[in-house]
């Protein structure tokens, strides 16, 4: 019941950031002023980490869950090549989104390295699966999507900055990297500890 409810919670709260994306994507009124100038600087970077980055939210919650695995392993096949591809176009927009934004050379490194880590991951996954290692592919799938679970803590983070009253231009700068390493992290710890488990038992 707690695995099913988290990730219940966890697949909320995707879609309820992807759909915040997509809305930033297709109205621009939805946007804010952040936003806004980021579409005037970059229109098609924004637009392909947008459109990638909500796909790969949504595709990658419900690839999580085992009972659709089983049920529906072609159709797994197939939403994981797409997967693949939403993170490719998501991430290489972040990668140049990086270059140019606010804040100085840590936002500029932290996003950055973001990028390549969404996209190294993602792909060490499908080499995973291609060579038949399906623990591995697992492992590097659950990395990948800790990865694109960033534009949900990332969010959760901006409102608890502003809740405690730090300034978005001082904080943004740690918002780059407090966004995705510690969810790296924790899947790290979780992969880690299951290996563990699984050579004891």
């Amino acid at each position: 019941m707690g695995l099913k409810l988290s990730w219940l919670l966890m697949t909320l709260l995707a879609f309820g950031v992807a759909g915040y994306a997509i809305m930033n994507l297709a109205l621009p009124a939805f946007r804010n002023p952040f936003v806004q100038n980021i579409f005037t600087l970059s229109p098609s970077a924004i637009s392909m980490h947008l459109f990638g980055g909500s796909i790969a939210m949504i595709l990658g919650a419900i690839q999580l869950n085992s009972r659709f695995r089983a049920r529906s392993i072609s159709a797994h096949r197939w939403l994981g090549r797409l997967y693949v591809l939403a993170v490719i176009v998501g991430g290489v927009a972040s990668f140049i989104l990086a270059l140019s934004s606010s804040g100085g050379l840590v936002t500029h490194f932290g996003f950055g390295l973001m990028g390549v880590c969404w996209v190294g991951t993602t792909l060490a996954a499908y080499w995973q699966i291609r060579a038949g290692n399906v623990l591995a592919h697992r492992n590097w799938m659950l990395r990948s999507y800790a990865m694109t679970f960033a534009g949900v803590t990332l969010r959760i983070y901006l409102g608890l900055s502003a809740l405690v009253g730090i300034s978005f231009g001082d904080f943004y700068p740690v918002l780059s990297w407090i966004c995705w390493v510690p969810n790296l992290l924790i899947i790290e710890w979780f992969v880690l500890t299951r290996l563990y488990r699984t050579s004891n038992a």
